[in-house]
């Protein structure tokens, strides 16, 4: 097994120009289909995991005064960062099928073409 020549394939086919066919076109459709869950998906549920991690410090004192008031606030805050985290996934699967059922029928008519060929 000679692995230069892999080598020299595998970077060939990196510089190579990429041609536009029918399967890049729907996976294309495809990303663009589920790119807004995925960003919706991993920005809320870090905004939320975050709003949790400061309920956590302030309830347990290691950020702010030491009072009873910080301790209830810090309760409060991390419960709204745990339901946060809590219907992300919800929010996320709503958003995909949103997606999908936007771009269904060009995908759908997309790979039939495919698929005929």
């Amino acid at each position: 097994m000679n692995t230069d020549k892999i080598y020299a394939e595998a970077l060939a086919n990196e510089y190579a120009p990429k041609d536009t066919s029918k399967v890049v076109a729907l996976k294309k459709l495809d990303k663009k289909a589920k790119l807004p869950a995925e960003i919706f998906g991993y920005t809320f549920g870090i905004i939320a995991a975050l709003i949790a991690g400061v309920g956590m410090c302030l309830s347990m004192q290691v950020i702010g005064p030491s009072t009873t008031f910080s301790f209830i606030a810090g309760i409060i805050i991390g419960i709204v960062g745990l339901i946060g985290m809590g219907i992300n996934y919800p929010l996320y699967s709503r958003i995909l099928e949103n997606g999908k059922k936007k771009y269904a029928f060009e995908i759908i008519e997309l790979a039939k073409q495919i698929s005929e060929n």
